[in-house]
């Protein structure tokens, strides 16, 4: 199984996902190491990415992804995949590929973000983030207030009843 931890950048993708990857034994990816350069320096510049820029990035997790699949490994993926359609292009196998939502209000998220630095995520770029963010009722999700360990438990807890 593969499991993406998704959402909006400062909700915890990447801590969430490496504790949650070493609870079940498996390797965790970071989609921020797919990003071509160009990509990169608009992000680090404040410029919201397009559709036209995620597209090639997007299919490249997915290859990574499919040949995980194929030789029947499971992983944790962190991928903002804040659009159904982004997802749905990671979607390669809804039998064994999970969408599990980080979800914090724009306040909580500005002040971790306020907090820390990234190699290039820019904070201006939060609230294109929010404009962008498409849920589905069906997506499973957890609130990002609690402690690592306590959202990682409520993960394994949701994936359980799948």
């Amino acid at each position: 199984m593969i499991v993406v931890v998704w959402g909006v950048s400062g909700c915890g993708k990447s801590t969430i996902g490496k504790q949650l990857a070493e609870q079940l034994g498996c390797q965790f990816y970071d989609a921020d190491d797919f990003h071509p350069e160009s990509n990169i320096a608009k992000m680090r510049d404040g410029i919201p990415l397009t559709d036209d820029d995620r597209w090639p990035w997007l299919d490249d997790i997915a290859a990574m992804l499919r040949a995980l699949l194929q030789r029947k490994h499971s992983a944790v993926l962190a991928c903002s995949a804040l659009r159904a359609v982004y997802r749905n292009r990671l979607n390669i196998d809804e039998d064994q590929v999970k969408f599990v939502q980080l979800r914090g209000d724009f306040e909580l998220i500005a002040g971790r973000l306020a907090s820390r630095e990234h190699e290039f995520m820019n904070s201006n770029l939060l609230q294109s983030q929010f404009d962008t963010l498409e849920v589905c009722a069906d997506d499973l999700h957890v609130d990002i207030e609690g402690d690592p360990d306590a959202i990682c438990q409520s993960i394994q807890d949701l994936l359980r009843q799948l």
